[in-house]
């Protein structure tokens, strides 16, 4: 399928592994242009070269912390011509209430629902000032299937799913798009890392975080193109009269799996 992406510019945010490099080469086959945003400098280099060789296409490096208000600001003058943003950038912390102080909620929002939100608030004026816009919110399915276990991240994305429907219920009169992914399970090494808090505070051992994976849907986590994929869809005119809504991909775990 042609999804008629072909010379967009996107922006991707934790764009330097996971979903977000994911994304990146997604784009990348369908012709678009990335500008790549994360802090890790050496891993957005070796992945803009890597994308520029293989698909003949403009790849850029921002090197930002979304925290730093200065450097969302930066972000946005450096990509005011994106046609695609797709906020994806995010470490929430595991654990339950008594184990996410203030400090580490605090920074934790400080990226995931803060940084989405400040970033959104520019760009979205860009776009609106140009006339057209696709935003994509890669949230998370904890924000619909409540986990006391992973307690920031579950209200984070609520509140994001939140922000997502609001904005995207009357963007389409200043003709952008507003959408959000809520992936459940990925195979990521956040994924793991978050599995194997999990362990060690239930089983006091964190290698045994593969038990957790025993029961998922296809006996397997998503894979990270499975959420990349839908993004470009999303991101193209054959979703055109999609907005305000949040598309969960886990398998069916939030609809009564297991």
């Amino acid at each position: 399928m042609d999804l008629h992406l072909r010379g967009k510019r996107v922006l991707i945010t934790g764009a330097s592994k996971g979903i977000g490099a994911a994304a990146a080469e997604a784009f990348a086959e369908e012709g678009c242009h990335v500008r790549l945003a994360a802090r890790s400098a050496d891993r957005l280099s070796a992945l803009v070269e890597q994308l520029r060789s293989k698909h003949q296409i403009d790849a850029a490096a921002h090197v930002v912390d979304l925290r730093r208000s200065e450097d969302v600001t930066r972000l946005a003058q450096e990509a005011a011509d994106i046609d695609i943003l797709v906020n994806n950038a995010g470490d929430i912390p595991g654990g339950a209430i008594d184990k996410i102080d203030e400090a580490a909620w605090r920074h934790a929002w400080d990226l995931k629902v803060f940084g989405f939100v400040n970033l959104t608030r520019l760009v979205y004026a860009q776009m609106k000032a140009r006339g057209s816009g696709v935003i994509i919110n890669d949230i998370g399915a904890a924000g619909e299937k409540f986990d006391a276990n992973y307690i920031c991240g579950s209200a984070g994305n609520a509140a994001l799913m939140a922000f997502t429907r609001a904005l995207g219920s009357k963007s389409l009169a200043d003709n952008i798009r507003v959408v959000g992914i809520n992936p459940g399970p990925v195979g990521t090494d956040r994924h793991v890392s978050l599995l194997k808090t999990r362990a060690k505070h239930q089983f006091g051992d964190e290698n045994r975080y593969t038990e957790f994976q025993k029961g998922l849907p296809l006996g397997r986590p998503a894979h990270v193109r499975e959420i990349a994929d839908l993004m470009a869809f999303l991101a193209s005119d054959r979703a055109g009269y999609t907005s305000g809504v949040i598309y969960t991909v886990d398998g069916g775990i939030s609809a009564g799996w297991g």
